[in-house]
């Protein structure tokens, strides 16, 4: 090879859709409501992170084929939020040789950065952004919201889910795969048609791998106090034995792999991983780093200076 350059692709700028607007959880509104988000001191209710993932579908795609679905990894760490009406653009570092991971990121179209990220396809992945991050926490103080929870726990049983085309997906997630597709920011007929799919099927898109593998969180009985507001700071989307399908059934179990805590938030990395109908077969694994807002819980610094007494 005549030169060692980096080469980047690109897509086009795009405005995501917030479709979490109506999102609720323990009975209150999330940080997507306008007005919770500013009463937290955001600008507004900002798009879910995962959404932008769809933006780097194409590009991973063009470098690693449908391969990127059955194999691929993309873990993100989030930095700034993304509100309806402003335009976002992904970038990925083309692989030099026969590397099997490379950096990616989102900007504004002014440039801010929206996330960091590696995209990569398995089984060797090297070591992923978040798994660096991971490497380099250290233990929080004496937390608060999260003061029972503890690295290790599992799930309290293995949940159940699906994802049909039309299936609402419940308070967390307020619409259906079909209403995503409406929306979605790089839509592709693999997502609804079998017959134009490698797989003969109609899959699920990598944004909304993490739509199923939340629909039913709250029955893994984490313990976790509030009412308190909680935001995605990291995302590890992992497919092992893809691509998933719509409307196929899968069996989650889940841990908390990590916990920590920064200036604002007090936060819990579960692992989430996806098996096939048997529950034998694992086909993909998902890594959430539920971020909770320390302001938003009731006299939070009061009974923190208790704890820390």
């Amino acid at each position: 090879m005549t030169f060692q350059t980096p080469l980047i692709l690109s897509g086009p700028l795009r405005k995501p859709r917030q479709m979490l607007a109506e999102q609720s959880y323990g009975g209150h509104n999330s940080i997507h409501d306008d007005a919770m988000a500013e009463k937290l001191g955001f600008q507004a209710g900002p798009i879910e992170g995962p959404t932008h993932f769809s933006q780097f579908d194409p590009l991973l795609v063009q470098i690693w084929g449908p391969a990127w679905f059955e194999r691929g990894c993309i873990s993100s760490h989030f930095k700034n939020m993304v509100v309806e009406g402003e335009e976002v653009r992904a970038f990925v570092e083309t692989p030099q040789g026969e590397a099997t991971s490379v950096r990616a990121w989102a900007e504004k179209a002014d440039g801010t950065p929206v996330l960091e990220a590696t995209a990569s396809l398995g089984p060797d992945h090297g070591q992923t952004l978040l798994e660096a991050r991971r490497a380099k926490l250290t233990p929080p103080g004496p937390l608060v919201i999260l003061q029972d929870l503890e690295v290790g726990m599992t799930g309290a049983k293995d949940e159940q889910v699906r994802m049909e085309a039309d299936q609402h997906m419940g308070d967390l997630y307020p619409f259906s795969l079909n209403q995503k597709l409406d929306g979605i920011t790089e839509n592709s007929p693999w997502y609804a048609e079998a017959s134009s799919s490698p797989w003969g099927r109609a899959i699920i898109p990598t944004e909304m791998v993490s739509v199923l593998a939340e629909y039913t969180n709250r029955e893994a009985g984490f313990p976790s106090k509030g009412p308190a507001i909680g935001l995605f700071a990291d995302l590890e989307i992992r497919m092992i034995d893809g691509p998933l399908f719509v409307g196929e059934d899968y069996v989650l179990r889940r841990d908390v792999a990590a916990i920590a805590e920064s200036k604002r938030t007090e936060s819990y990395w579960v692992r989430t991983r996806i098996f096939d109908k048997s529950g034998e077969n694992q086909v993909a694994e998902v890594m959430l780093n539920h971020a909770i807002v320390k302001n938003s819980f009731e006299n939070y610094d009061e009974l923190r200076a208790a704890r820390e007494a």
